[in-house]
């Protein structure tokens, strides 16, 4: 174990130590390799470090570099130093985050790290949390909060008699609410297609002024951090408007509730702490390891109401047991990561963090700009959408940045346009590298 541990070692520190020796996206002969990996199942066992090795030389080859100082296709931060030795010891203890019973360490750091975070991102004392694998499971999870309670206010016990039956329940959201709120709401058996759309202005807010009247059992869903152009949701308003009907508030805000930690991007969320859940994840913006979803939820009883589960060998002692909270019952120590950010960066670390990305963000948009480009959203945070003409030359352009190498930006449509979307949010990219991928971007666009 020592030897074939040292070896893995010594791979994965080799792994990230020459990014400019590669392109980005890996190269098609590297993805061609990876047929090497899907011969039969092998008739016996293997030797450990022959299997290490072929999954390195023909694997890593073919990964992206989306933990690089230019990957900036979608909001995916690199891990941090820390998080990576953490998540390899946290991997190592191989430890059930289920209950304290089966590990007192990981049960202690997620409840310090829950604490942490709702004062981080300006919850309200008291918040309850839960470590989940992303933010389609943290809105699933929070959603499944607000449908208890928003219909336990009603009479009904949505979790002991289903939904069949149950006093009708209206979703609200915003004609730009990300496709995985959607999902969430499949998944509760709310339906994808069900909820009531309200309008949204030329930067993706929802117009609160177009909310329809709230009436009975209803959700209302907003944003923090639109993914396209930043954009955030007019909190206050929709807040105070759904309270006033006894509707809950919840807060899509994968990357945008970061904003929070960073003093010089505070006033973005402001109005958002009075939502009554909130959805974000960490492998975005506090680059952390995959998988790091986090749901928050005012009332804890709503949570814990919804996501407990009970059995006459399951143990329950602890004043806080973490599967009381969570969709799983085995799962990994995902606190350890987020843990380890925190206390590596620090309040100071995640602010200088999250501005300075959000600097390079407006760095792009000036270089696309003076270019001769078109930049078509309100630069407020880590987000820039450029159009290079019409849709096809803007599509070819993109090809073109793909495949040079130098960085790595996606395609969207926004606002009826075939757009690149750029978003910066790895604690590795430097000033240098927005020089540098500014340059091939406006090299391509020249071609």
């Amino acid at each position: 174990m020592r030897s074939l541990l040292a070896g893995a070692a010594e791979r994965a520190i080799r792994y990230p130590a020459d990014p400019d020796g590669r392109p980005v996206f890996p190269s098609a002969e590297a993805r061609a390799r990876l047929a090497e990996l899907s011969d039969d199942l092998p008739a016996g066992p293997s030797p450990d470090a022959d299997v290490l090795a072929l999954l390195d030389d023909v694997a890593s080859p073919a990964t992206v570099a989306s933990a690089g100082r230019r990957y900036f296709g979608f909001v995916t931060g690199g891990a941090l130093p820390a998080t990576v030795a953490a998540s390899w010891l946290a991997t190592a203890w191989d430890q059930n985050g289920f209950s304290a019973t089966m590990s007192p360490a990981v049960a202690a750091i997620e409840e310090v790290t829950l604490g942490w975070l709702v004062d981080l991102l300006g919850l309200p004392r008291g918040t309850a949390g839960a470590f989940v694998t992303g933010a389609t499971m943290a809105n699933t999870t929070a959603l499944a909060a607000a449908r208890r309670a928003v219909l336990l206010r009603a009479g009904w016990d949505v979790d002991e008699r289903g939904v069949y039956g149950a006093p009708p329940l209206r979703v609200v959201l915003g004609e730009e609410a990300h496709p995985t709120v959607r999902k969430a709401l499949g998944l509760l058996g709310l339906g994808r297609a069900s909820a009531v759309t309200v309008p949204v202005d030329r930067q993706g807010r929802m117009r609160a002024e177009a909310l329809p009247a709230l009436d009975g059992p209803t959700i209302v869903c907003i944003q923090a951090g639109n993914v396209n152009s930043g954009g955030f949701d007019p909190a206050t308003e929709v807040c105070v408007a759904a309270h006033a009907a006894d509707a809950w508030v919840h807060v899509d805000g994968a990357f945008g509730l970061w904003a929070a930690a960073a003093p010089a991007r505070a006033h973005l969320v402001a109005g958002f702490a009075d939502a009554d859940s909130w959805a974000t994840d960490a492998h975005k913006w506090l680059n952390v390891p995959y998988d790091s979803g986090l749901a928050f939820v005012r009332d804890g009883a709503a949570l814990r109401g919804a996501m407990s589960v009970a059995a006459p060998y399951l143990p329950h002692g602890a004043p806080r047991e973490p599967g009381d909270y969570t969709p799983e019952a085995s799962r990994r120590g995902r606190a350890v990561e987020v843990w380890a950010a925190l206390r590596s960066l620090g309040r100071s670390g995640v602010a200088d963090l999250v501005e300075r990305t959000c600097r390079y963000a407006t760095r792009f948009a000036e270089g696309l700009r003076d270019a001769g480009f078109a930049v078509l959203n309100d630069v407020v945070l880590n987000q820039v959408v450029v159009a290079f003409g019409d849709d096809a030359r803007t599509r070819d352009v993109i090809a073109r940045v793909q495949q040079d190498g130098t960085c790595w930006c996606g395609v969207t449509q926004w606002q009826g346009r075939v757009a690149m979307r750029i978003s910066v949010s790895s604690w590795a990219t430097a000033a240098d590298d927005v020089e540098r991928s500014l340059a091939a971007i406006v090299r391509a666009a020249a071609a």
